[in-house]
């Protein structure tokens, strides 16, 4: 029986390789195992120096094995193990795998040593630096070289401690909102968010002479009832940013709704389906496009009550309220907006009834815009709407006949305009300035006794501001604005006069608090001392009879101080109120009471 040619070599003596080309035999496999090994023992061979282990700087891995029991695992490199004619022979499937488990393993061998020695180094780094704060602040408690491995572990874990308290403080209370992070209690108390602006009007000195009820507007507005606030928007004032701050900016029982990709909100009235906002956001263009004051006042009444009957129309308070910009400023702005292209055409400009004419309101332009125009063609329009913009759309235009510029002489109809405009100016329930955010919000929240939730933002960089203009330009947009330039020195200067009046009455109404809490804290003293008295009598009755005359003496002493106590605090009140200015006359009847009240709970204690 003849044995199989793969178990002859069990039987024969271990073949002996030639010289020269290796001998086929019939199992391949067996064949190029004994090849492998015969590869191996030769000096000098790529086999035996793969065998001998991995190149210098490569390490085996933390869970390696040596390659000694698999030899055809790993070759030197992958251009080797071409050349070498023993790897010619493996079947094609088996190369290719063998030269992936080459890749991998010479590519994570490789990532482990360097992220071993990385972490090792960063390791030491780190000792040597902890080691170092350490001794710093412990001194001769520890040193670098003496800490040992306890130290290291505690101080570990202290700054693990430390990073993980850090970490979730930024997650619990973000930003500079958190009342943990405001250290204003240890260095210095809040700053007043006014003080930036105050510091240009702090040399401010008044040139009009206005009533105390001009200067204090605080509008009883009912939210609940039928009031409304009607806001007349003048071009290129910040109108728009204002208008947002309307309907999304301001604490209300039953906020504004506004929904994403639209412009307009609904603003109801709680419990009602009524709006309390008559403002682009809220209503929309409901009188035309940037109504001004001659057509809002004819417009607004029959927009909102139009569909109801005369006699069951309710007795509306109607606040109206603007913004107002410096002029020059506000007519660069509009020219720059005129050049992307911005006409304004549908605004209707109706008074008494219609529209003007075409004779009595020319256009400046031919084409469908007045896109690209120059500044100079801009100035030199004698029709241009953007010349004294704001006293024209805060006037009664029906006072000079219109937009019919032969009623009267253009002398007397300027006149007329800007007197109609400061006078309505005074009478609104609000104006605010761009110039002066953060006092517009501060008016606006006093006379409406409505806060807004974030304040607001003075944005000193503009279209208009980034225009370079000669002073000669500068003059010229100065003459043909004059009139609005006389309005905005008057709504100035009430404008400041209003916040420094409202400021000082608030500081007067904070006084009048602390005295009180004065007075409650020393009523509590004296209550105090008599009760300790009498809680003495009862617990030495025996004393009493003894103690009698020394009593009563030590009572009237008593009556007398309080009595003098009560003279002075008069006294000074009544000095106090002859100092202070007519804006704090309303709070002389609440001290007065205040002071009785005092009074009467001493004699009751008494």
């Amino acid at each position: 029986m003849a044995l199989p040619a793969c178990a002859a070599p069990a039987l024969r003596p271990p073949l002996q390789p030639e010289r020269g080309a290796p001998a086929r035999t019939t199992c391949p496999r067996r064949h190029s195992r004994v090849e492998a090994e015969l590869a191996a023992s030769r000096p000098g061979s790529v086999a035996a120096s793969v065998r001998a282990g991995p190149p210098r700087g490569v390490s085996l891995g933390f869970n390696s094995q040596p390659l000694l029991d698999e030899p055809l695992k790993a070759s030197s490199s992958l251009a080797g193990a071409v050349r070498a004619p023993l790897f010619a022979l493996l079947p094609r499937g088996r190369r290719r795998r063998m030269r992936d488990l080459r890749r991998r393993w010479d590519l994570g061998s490789l990532c482990r040593a360097l992220l071993t020695r990385g972490l090792a180094a960063l390791g030491h780094s780190l000792k040597h630096v902890l080691g170092a704060i350490f001794s710093k602040i412990f001194g001769p408690l520890a040193s670098v070289g003496n800490m040992d491995e306890k130290s290291n572990k505690l101080l570990l874990a202290l700054v693990m401690l430390f990073l993980f308290a850090v970490i979730v403080l930024q997650y619990v209370c973000p930003g500079t909102e958190c009342q943990l992070l405001r250290l204003q209690a240890f260095t210095s108390p809040m700053p007043d968010p006014y003080r930036s602006e105050d510091e240009s009007s702090a040399r401010f000195l008044p040139h009009y002479n206005f009533s105390r009820s001009d200067l204090l507007r605080k509008v009883d507005f009912d939210i609940k009832g039928d009031d409304l606030i009607v806001f007349l928007h003048i071009q290129k004032t910040g109108g728009t940013t204002f208008g947002r701050h309307l309907v999304r900016n301001i604490q209300l029982e039953q906020p504004c709704e506004c929904r994403v990709g639209q412009k307009k909100c609904t603003c109801h009235r709680p419990g009602k389906r009524e709006t309390w906002l008559f403002s682009r956001f809220s209503t929309g263009w409901s009188c035309g496009l940037h109504a001004d004051w001659t057509e809002l006042t004819s417009c607004v009444p029959a927009v909102v009550d139009g569909k109801r009957d005369a006699r069951l129309r309710p007795s509306r308070n109607f606040h109206y309220i603007t913004i107002l910009r410096d002029p020059v400023s506000r007519y660069l702005s509009e020219w720059r907006h005129v050049q992307r292209g911005a006409t304004w055409k549908a605004s209707l400009h109706v008074c008494d009834g219609r529209p003007p004419t075409s004779e009595e309101l020319p256009s400046c332009y031919t084409g469908d815009d007045w896109s690209g125009c120059p500044l100079k063609e801009f100035m030199d329009c004698p029709y241009n709407l953007a010349n004294n913009r704001q006293v024209r759309m805060l006037s009664d235009l029906t006072l000079v006949g219109c937009y019919n510029l032969s009623v009267m002489p253009e002398k007397q109809r300027n006149k007329v305009l800007l007197e109609s405009a400061k006078s309505n100016l005074k009478h609104m329930a609000f104006f605010g300035l761009t110039e002066y955010q953060r006092k517009t919000q501060y008016l606006f929240e006093k006379t409406f006794n409505m806060n807004f939730i974030s304040p607001f933002t003075q944005y000193n960089t503009t279209r208009a501001s980034s225009v370079e203009i000669s002073e000669e330009i500068q003059k010229r947009i100065e003459g043909l604005n004059f009139l609005d330039m006389e309005l905005y020195s008057y709504a100035k200067d009430l404008f400041l006069q209003r916040y420094q009046f409202m400021r000082q009455k608030d500081h007067q109404e904070a006084r009048r608090k602390r005295q009180e809490q004065r007075k409650f804290l020393k009523g509590r003293i004296l209550q105090t001392h008599f009760q300790s008295q009498i809680q003495g009598q009862s617990q030495n009755p025996s004393q009493n009879q003894s103690q009698n005359a020394n009593l009563n003496a030590t009572q009237n002493v008593t009556q007398n101080l309080i009595q003098n106590l009560i003279q002075n605090l008069s006294q000074k009140e009544n000095q106090g109120s002859q100092k202070q200015n007519p804006g704090q006359e309303q709070s002389d009847s609440n001290t007065s009471n205040g002071t009785n009240d005092y009074i009467g709970s001493v004699e009751k204690w008494r």
